[in-house]
């Protein structure tokens, strides 16, 4: 016969078992930012003016080359 499991107290050992879980996990986000020291680092400022394009030779070959490619490659590589 099937046992009520409000009567043989499973429920009551599933929620302990799940507070044992949150507890354990509580006891390491607190470890973990506990020992963690964090390092103030210098805000990076990047440079956002465009550079002059320098036009040399081996650019302008490229440009008088004809214009039947399907496709383009870019002018910079990244």
């Amino acid at each position: 016969m099937i046992e009520n499991p409000f009567e043989s107290g499973h429920v009551k050992n599933y929620l302990l078992f799940y507070a044992s879980i949150v507890v354990i996990m509580v006891l390491f986000f607190i470890a973990s930012t506990l020992f963690n020291d964090i390092e103030t680092h210098e805000k990076k400022v990047f440079n956002t003016i465009p550079k002059e394009k320098k036009i040399d030779e081996s650019s302008q070959k490229v440009e008088k080359e004809p214009k039947e490619k399907k496709f383009k490659l870019l002018d910079n590589p990244y």
